[in-house]
């Protein structure tokens, strides 16, 4: 299982271990947006990143200047300081050593050195205060500006349509964007770095080329080698970590595999644990021999970067001392140069390798200010027609709908009428499209073609808005959401907040009580297993409190006193044993009582036998619809021939013929 290291950042076949051909088939690679810059830094040159330094830092200007501008103020400010203290102190440096290289008793020399020593001192001093002024707004501007960032990227990631969300290229998107929020910050605080380095870079520039302008060209031939050393090192760290970033995920997923739970009675009762141990050995050992190599690698760049900058300063002292020699140049002015180009070298080699992670963070702000504009553009339209708020009729006509990449129509031309105050059930099997139906009926789609009206008003112009607040939804698979109790239920209505009149009444609706009070923290418990005083809910528990939350929206007014018009129950009961099956459709019944319009949707066809109204689908159209009479009275019916096969495992009297019925005749 032994590999050859790769030289590139690109995964090759030398580079993919035996142990990860086996179990994944090849490289492990992530198919989400954070992973869509892994190889950018490698397709790209330092000068290319250099060229695009003045954008990013337009960029972090912008994020911050909306983000605190006094805080932004205080660190420009601080770092123009910074840089001209420096050069005040280079200045005074050079006064310093003027005095102290003229002729003279020491006495005098050191009286003649002191004001521009003090000097110094006191610019070092004003740099260090500035210095801790710039850190401080710095740590004040960060979170700020990256609150502000995440704050609106939620805002619009909570708003753009359902169909967006289900699109790959924008979910890919929308995923690079979540890590252009931290990437904001970092963006900051590089900003910042590369801020300094360059203002330092100039002071010291500057002070050489006043006192001697042949001191520019020394300055970058000692810094030249470490810059070129600083950028050699870290693409090369930066080529390694992509080349291997596949096997570290594949090695990470058997650690995983190993030692969590889901798992972990295969691999103890089939005795998996020595097989994963042992592709996890082999996959840590290559990694050993590339981490073994990078060290090598870098060792060798820094070691040859060192004496191609010890080799220019030689030459650089060299050439000061014949220029101090022939008297061309003061020693004072050598003196100072000598600290002037160890400053401004310090300043290249931070500035190279700011300006990489500059890059690389800027990347992600990038995304994130592109999903803002497609944001907008995918964005649920706010304003349009006032829907009424008891209608008494919805109808469907004629309505179609394809989902993006597909070319199949997930419905078609389904035409049917929903009455208000009823219990209309929607069944058919597996991909019939009841639950594209009912999106559409909550606004989450909007047909392509035909039209869902309500009471003669077109939803597809509809307020949106008032149309969600029509609405409350119980799905099968509906939100478990990691908070207390108490919060599970009253986030059907978060508008009226924690009313304890309300919350009761939707605990007695859903006989919740009993499941509160076997709580040791009663409505205060965490619904969330893995956190201090988080509990673990069965499927049959969760169903109940998502009762209670549907009962809780469904009886309360939303925005503008807009009272819930529409209940979806989809698989309302599949996790509630017999007794308490019969008592739910009992009480979904009761919201129909209410004036409700229920839409039942259930594989379970005893249940549909009380509904008012029964469609069945099929293949995304509409195959039948009536009364449960109705439609048992078709003896070619599929519903019919589904409810029978379904009565026929219950009935104990007649033994139940497996084969008989039509293959596609069940509901499941």
């Amino acid at each position: 299982m032994k590999t050859r290291p790769p030289k590139t950042g690109t995964a090759t076949e030398e580079s993919i271990s035996a142990s990860e051909k086996f179990l994944f088939g090849g490289p492990l690679r992530y198919d989400y947006g954070f992973t869509s810059h892994e190889q950018t830094m490698l397709k790209i040159s330092f000068l290319a990143v250099a060229r695009q330094i003045p954008g990013m830092l337009r960029t972090a200007l912008h994020l911050a200047w909306r983000a605190d501008r006094t805080a932004l103020m205080v660190v420009a400010l601080a770092e123009i300081g910074r840089a001209l203290a420096a050069a005040f102190g280079l200045l005074a440096t050079n006064r310093a050593l003027a005095s102290l290289f003229a002729s003279g008793s020491s006495d005098q020399l050191l009286r003649a050195a002191l004001p521009a020593a003090l000097a110094v001192g006191g610019a070092s001093a004003l740099s260090a205060l500035l210095g801790i002024a710039s850190s401080w707004a710095g740590d004040r501007l960060e979170p700020k500006t990256e609150r502000a960032a995440t704050v609106a990227f939620l805002a619009r990631a909570a708003r753009v349509e359902l169909a967006s969300l289900e699109d790959p290229d924008f979910s890919r998107l929308l995923e690079s964007a979540r890590f252009g929020t931290a990437a904001v910050r970092r963006l900051i605080s590089q900003s910042i770095a590369v801020l300094t380095a360059l203002l330092g870079l100039v002071a010291a520039g500057g002070v050489l080329l006043t006192l001697d302008p042949v001191l520019m060209p020394m300055l970058v031939l000692i810094a030249a080698p470490k810059g070129w050393g600083a950028v050699r090192s870290a693409r090369r760290r930066y080529g390694s970590t992509m080349a291997w970033l596949q096997h570290h995920r594949a090695a990470a997923i058997l650690a995983q595999l190993i030692t969590q739970p889901h798992s972990a009675p295969e691999v103890r009762v089939h005795a998996i644990g020595p097989f994963i141990l042992g592709h996890y050995t082999a996959m840590a050992e290559a990694s050993e021999q590339e981490q073994n190599r990078l060290a090598r690698a870098v060792v060798g760049t820094s070691v040859l970067a060192s004496a191609l900058s010890g080799l220019a300063a030689a030459a650089t002292f060299a050439v000061l001392g014949w220029l101090v020699h022939d008297g061309q140049m003061a020693l004072a002015v050598a003196g100072t140069a000598v600290v002037g180009i160890r400053t401004g070298a310090a300043d290249i080699t931070s500035l190279v390798n700011t300006a990489n992670r500059l890059y690389e963070e800027a990347l992600f702000v990038a995304d994130l200010e592109r999903l803002q504009r497609e944001s907008e553009r995918r964005a649920i339209p706010t304003g349009g027609t006032g829907l009424p708020h008891r209608p008494d009729v919805i109808t469907l006509d004629g309505v179609g709908f394809t989902y993006p990449g597909r070319a199949t129509p997930a419905l078609t031309g389904i035409t049917l009428t929903i009455p208000r105050g009823q219990v209309v059930a929607l069944v058919g099997d597996n991909g019939s499209g009841k639950s594209t139906l009912v999106k559409l009926l909550c606004g989450l789609y909007l047909p392509d073609t035909g039209r869902i009206l309500w009471d003669g008003t077109d939803t597809a112009g509809a307020d949106r808005d008032q149309l969600f607040s029509s609405v409350s939804v119980l799905e099968q698979d509906f939100q478990r959401w990691p908070f207390t109790l108490r919060a599970n239920v009253l986030v059907g209505r978060p508008e009226h907040g924690d009313d304890p009149a309300l919350l009761k009444r939707a605990a007695d609706y859903a006989d919740l009580h009993p499941i509160v009070e076997a709580q040791t923290n009663g409505w205060d418990t965490l619904a969330a297993r893995g956190f201090q005083g988080g509990v673990q809910l069965s499927g049959g528990q969760w169903q109940r409190v998502g009762m209670a939350r549907t009962h809780h929206r469904a009886t309360t007014h939303g925005p503008g006193g807009r009272p819930t018009h529409l209940v979806i129950a989809d698989e309302p009961t599949s996790a509630l044993d017999a007794q308490s099956e019969v008592a739910a459709f009992a009480r979904i019944r009761e919201l129909a009582d209410r004036g409700l319009t229920v839409i039942l949707i259930t594989h379970r066809l005893a249940a549909t036998a009380d509904a008012d109204l029964i469609y069945v689908l099929h293949q995304g159209r509409l195959a039948e619809q009536g009364t449960h009479e109705e439609l048992m009275a078709d003896p070619a019916g599929r519903y019919r021939a589904s409810y029978l096969l379904q009565a026929a495992q219950y009935d104990t009297a007649v033994p139940h013929q497996r084969g008989t019925e039509p293959a596609d005749a069940e509901f499941s």
